[in-house]
């Protein structure tokens, strides 16, 4: 369990961050919310705050981003959107690289009417093999 926002999720919800079964890790949707369950203001801020809770909660079960194969994100669409906005993709993007120093797992972008928390406006979960990338 990562300590902080995942401590509080799993005594208020039951669920856990993650799960390892052997080298595979599977995360559940990881937000973009400080320990006390805050979303940042920014679209910018709150994305590269999942990308964190992401690392933090990989360190947790012994895997980092170079381990990552798949990465799915959620992303809030408005009501009468047809696509994710180019914020979401640029920021996304940016963390890509670097966070993933030239690697490229796969990646499943899905536009969402609402996510777990209301001001939520992105979530990122991940699968990792631990010491595939190495």
């Amino acid at each position: 369990m990562t300590p902080g926002f995942a401590e509080k999720l799993h005594e208020a919800l039951g669920y856990s961050g993650a799960v390892r079964v052997g080298d595979r890790v599977e995360t559940s949707g990881q937000a973009g919310v400080d320990d006390d369950l805050v979303i940042p203001d920014s679209l910018e801020d709150e994305i590269i705050q999942a990308f964190d809770n992401v690392e933090r909660t990989l360190t947790t079960v012994g895997a980092t981003w170079k381990d990552v194969i798949q990465l799915n994100s959620c992303h809030q669409v408005a009501p009468g959107d047809d696509a994710i906005g180019h914020d979401h993709n640029t920021v996304m993007a940016e963390q890509f690289r670097r966070r993933l120093d030239g690697r490229a797992p796969i990646w499943t972008e899905t536009g969402v009417t609402a996510l777990g928390l209301a001001a939520m406006r992105a979530e990122i979960r991940v699968t990792a093999i631990v010491g595939s990338g190495n």
